[in-house]
């Protein structure tokens, strides 16, 4: 490899980083941002005359969660596109799709206006959402992981988790100054339609990037042959299964805290943000460094210690924010805590995924076991957790949520090698790599 082709090499993976990352970045904000209005966004859309508060809510997770389970089927319909015809097309295709979705909720009418109308139109641009979520996945890890130099797959990948922690906090952060400079009535009344418009122009930027992305050199140099179904099946399988502790913990920490901390805490929509924004920047600094390491120590090791953490943690630190006596500072420190343990899982995850893959099935295998575990476990965290609450009355449904799901995930977890991750499919998949077997 010469000196040239590295330096080229190096350009191309940074310009892949930027572009794979933006579109992943936008969909978690608009993720965020309707998971921290869910409670306006209930009485917006989901509450009729002489409709109940918790029924709406119910539904406004409904909602969240169909969402979720239309991105297995975006990640089947777009990873088959990628594989064949390539990344860039598709993740042209999927940044399109979402940013017109979610711009077009923005401008939603309510259910005071059109009545039942209204949350028939935002399930279906919610539909619509899920299934550009589902293609955005697997194009983006593939980039990344295939523009990464020898070693550094964990880091690359890893970026592609920080950008859900960056897309978290955006969305976090828009809610809270909306909820600052805003009047509770004009946040309900056409406040919560502003973060939803912004991403309008985020997308347009994203698109601008990604029509400039270069072909993978992995996807160029890919033999045809294609491994058998049933490994392809099997490892579908298995990848949903070591990545559904991150999946639920993930959620439950960063997502449905704010409402969790409103309807069943008492705390008011500010501290609920503040709460949401402490536990993101902790899930964002563990990110890269839980990649960084994962290139050094094997991904079992550090997604183990955080899938246990959390089950040893999450009970413990749903209580002390139930505890009357207990000071801010130190809520403020749980919560941070509890999101950075779940970044130890999210940093390692990309990367995980894409080496149980190879290059001609990796956009769509690597697309399916993060949708299919995500529309399971994360977009049924909030209903889940909402309904169960409300039936049985315990606040401790949360922590147990996602004690659960990180146990059940452990022993899928052990089965990964100490160093390197794999099906027993190994092929070309970084930029130097795939460039020498072209020859």
């Amino acid at each position: 490899m010469t000196f040239i082709h590295r330096k080229r090499n190096t350009r191309h993976g940074r310009r892949a980083l930027v572009a794979g990352s933006v579109g992943n970045l936008i969909e978690w904000y608009e993720f965020g941002v309707y998971g921290y209005f869910a409670t306006i966004i209930a009485a917006r859309f989901f509450t009729p005359e002489g409709g109940s508060e918790a029924e709406a809510l119910v539904k406004t997770y409904a909602s969240f969660a169909l969402a979720f389970f239309f991105r297995p089927v975006g990640a089947a319909l777009f990873g088959r596109l990628g594989d064949r015809v390539g990344r860039r097309p598709v993740l042209v295709l999927v940044i399109t799709l979402m940013t017109v979705a979610t711009t077009l909720i923005g401008a939603l009418p309510t259910y005071a206006q059109v009545g039942a109308l209204a949350p028939w139109l935002l399930t279906f641009l919610r539909a619509l959402q899920g299934l550009s979520a589902g293609g955005e996945f697997g194009g983006a890890v593939s980039v990344m992981t295939e523009f990464a130099p020898p070693g550094r797959r964990g880091l690359y990948g890893s970026l592609q988790s920080f950008t859900v922690a960056l897309g978290l906090l955006a969305g976090a952060g828009a809610a809270a100054s909306l909820a600052t400079v805003l009047t509770e009535e004009q946040l309900g009344s056409w406040g919560w339609r502003l973060p939803f418009l912004l991403t309008l122009p985020l997308g347009l930027g994203a698109l601008w990037l990604r029509l400039r992305l270069d072909e993978t050199p992995a996807f160029v140099a890919a033999a045809r042959e294609r491994p058998p179904p049933r490994e392809v099946v099997r490892a579908v399988a298995l990848g949903a299964g070591r990545i559904m502790g991150w999946a639920a913990a993930g959620y439950t920490f960063l997502v449905v805290l704010p409402s969790y901390l409103q309807s069943s805490l008492g705390a008011s929509f500010q501290q609920a943000l503040v709460a949401t924004v402490l536990a993101n920047l902790g899930f964002a600094v563990t990110i890269v460094p839980a990649g960084l390491l994962s290139d050094r120590l094997g991904r079992r090791a550090v997604m183990l210690t955080g899938a246990v953490l959390v089950v040893a943690l999450a009970v413990p630190l749903l209580n002390l924010l139930q505890a009357p006596g207990v000071s801010n500072t130190v809520k403020g420190v749980a919560v941070c805590g509890a999101g950075a343990v779940v970044g130890l899982m999210a940093g390692p995850g990309p990367a995980m995924l894409s080496e149980m893959f190879p290059t001609r099935v990796r956009y769509t295998g690597l697309g399916l076991a993060y949708a299919l575990s995500n529309a399971v476990f994360s977009g049924c965290a909030g209903l889940i957790i909402t309904e169960t609450i409300e039936r049985t009355g315990s606040v401790d449904i949360p922590a147990y949520y996602a004690a659960v799901a990180c146990a059940v995930s452990v022993p899928a977890l052990l089965t990964l090698s100490g160093r390197r991750v794999g099906v027993a499919v190994a092929v070309a998949d970084t930029a130097e790599e795939a460039e020498e077997k072209a020859g």
